[in-house]
């Protein structure tokens, strides 16, 4: 299975989600890649979407590779097995923390105007939606920081991804839906025909989209 685009993969996503019946559910999604198919989900279920900030804390020297992610509220989560092997000093996770805490604070100024609230994940089932699934390092740091936050049940919602990393997720969140779990994983780019990058600007549209066409209620109403 190959996905047309994120909108097409959003669509498939939305069905597997919405055939497990989440109860009071609100939509998560990891910028930037997994907001246009966060978008599908919210939309296919009526419910509120908003992003979760989450950061990958890369290998001092290697970027790409993830030592860790670092979540809105301060949450991190780490590769302690990678660290050791690597020889990562304290130091450097600390660098790695402060350098991707204020791209944090940059993109919660950017995605959320002076004004708009973030949705409240308290007594909800929050789904979080990326674009796929790869060593999961985000995601998990993304379950971490909605538990804290008193989410009533944190499902991990994806296109795709490795078998090996949905059964990891299985061991944190409350549920798993993964429309593709192919063997030979490779990269999540390979599962799509059009995975162009998603812009700043592109992630700022929908969500004023979604704001405009639903506004929770305050805990006050409900």
């Amino acid at each position: 299975m190959r996905f047309a685009d994120r909108r097409r993969a959003g669509e498939e996503l939305a069905r597997a989600v919405a055939a497990q019946s989440p109860r009071d559910p609100v939509v998560l999604a990891l910028p930037r890649g997994g907001v246009p198919v966060g978008d599908e989900v919210a939309l296919a279920l009526g419910c509120p979407l908003d992003v979760l900030l989450v950061r990958k804390l890369g290998v001092p020297g290697h970027p790409e590779l993830a030592m860790g992610a670092l979540a809105e509220g301060g949450i991190t989560v780490w590769n302690e097995e990678l660290i050791a092997m690597l020889g990562i000093t304290d130091g450097q996770r600390a660098v790695a923390v402060e350098r991707e805490a204020a791209m944090l604070a940059r993109q919660a100024e950017a995605f959320r105007p002076e004004g708009a609230a973030r949705v409240d994940p308290r007594g909800r089932t929050a789904l979080v939606v990326d674009d796929g699934l790869a060593t999961g390092a985000t995601a998990l740091a993304a379950v971490d920081a909605l538990k804290t936050e008193g989410a009533a049940e944190v499902w991990v919602c994806a296109p795709v991804g490795p078998p090996d990393t949905v059964a990891a997720m299985g061991e944190v969140a409350d549920r798993v839906v993964v429309v593709h779990t192919p063997r030979h994983f490779g990269a999540v780019g390979a599962w799509y025909a059009d995975f162009d990058q998603v812009g700043d600007a592109e992630v700022e549209a929908i969500l004023e989209r979604a704001r405009l066409r639903f506004t929770p209620p305050s805990r006050e109403e409900s």
